[in-house]
């Protein structure tokens, strides 16, 4: 249904503000490849961004082993383009993009979020189960999430795109009440049609234009702080 509808909304879609080579990293979530963020990809190179995907096969949730290796892709990457690098992640992908930009602020512009939980990690998703019977201690995981989020609170603009309707993730864990400079955005869409839906890729369009915006004009706008947006769809 996604991808219909995404076809249906390409007129739209095309009509969106351009970027100027500014890159982008796309972060499958857990599970998925690069195969899975090929559509945006290709949606955002067509707008003119230097989007690429992670190039680290499928997404296994080690978040130990993962996070210096995506790093280093980000640091070469932002050293090739000579500007900081837009990441986009879609639901493990995301916590991964804002461990990065904890980590590395001065290499990332803005983390957009695409069903993430926010706190929690696995606690709060319908695979909770799973991860007790690997003998995973998911609740040290959500203490260890929230030490990170309180000790080192994020400095990286974020967008936080989540979905009453995510059915994987619970929504409440998608809201970040630690981060200041962040906006949360509701569509409707099932967690893995978030990937598809045409309305959160009119949003990124959007909101990586703004950032474009204020890096190439340094107009001085204040940065949206706890914005909550809740778009209303046919």
């Amino acid at each position: 249904m996604e991808l219909l509808r995404l076809l249906l909304s390409l007129p739209m879609l095309t009509r969106q503000a351009r970027g100027a080579g500014e890159p982008v990293l796309i972060l499958p979530g857990c599970g998925g490849g690069d195969g899975s963020t090929t559509i945006l990809k290709a949606y955002l190179r067509l707008l003119g961004y230097r989007a690429r995907g992670w190039g680290l096969g499928r997404n296994q949730g080690d978040f130990v082993n993962l996070l210096p290796r995506v790093l280093k892709r980000v640091a070469s990457f932002s050293r090739r383009s000579e500007q900081k690098v837009a990441l986009i992640g879609w639901s493990f992908g995301g916590y991964l993009a804002r461990e990065l930009a904890r980590e590395r602020p001065d290499l990332i512009s803005r983390v957009i979020t695409l069903g993430t939980p926010v706190i929690g990690g696995p606690k709060y998703t319908a695979l909770s189960e799973m991860y007790r019977k690997r003998g995973i201690d998911i609740e040290a995981i959500a203490a260890e999430v929230d030490f990170r989020n309180q000790a080192a609170p994020l400095e990286t603009p974020v967008v936080a795109i989540y979905s009453r309707i995510d059915a994987l993730v619970a929504w409440q864990a998608c809201i970040d009440h630690q981060t200041l400079n962040v906006e949360h955005v509701e569509v409707r869409a099932a967690h893995y049609g978030l990937g598809f839906s045409p309305e959160v890729y009119r949003i990124i369009a959007q909101r990586l234009a703004q950032a474009d915006d204020r890096s190439r004009h340094e107009s001085g706008e204040k940065p949206h702080r706890r914005k909550h947006i809740r778009l209303r769809t046919r």
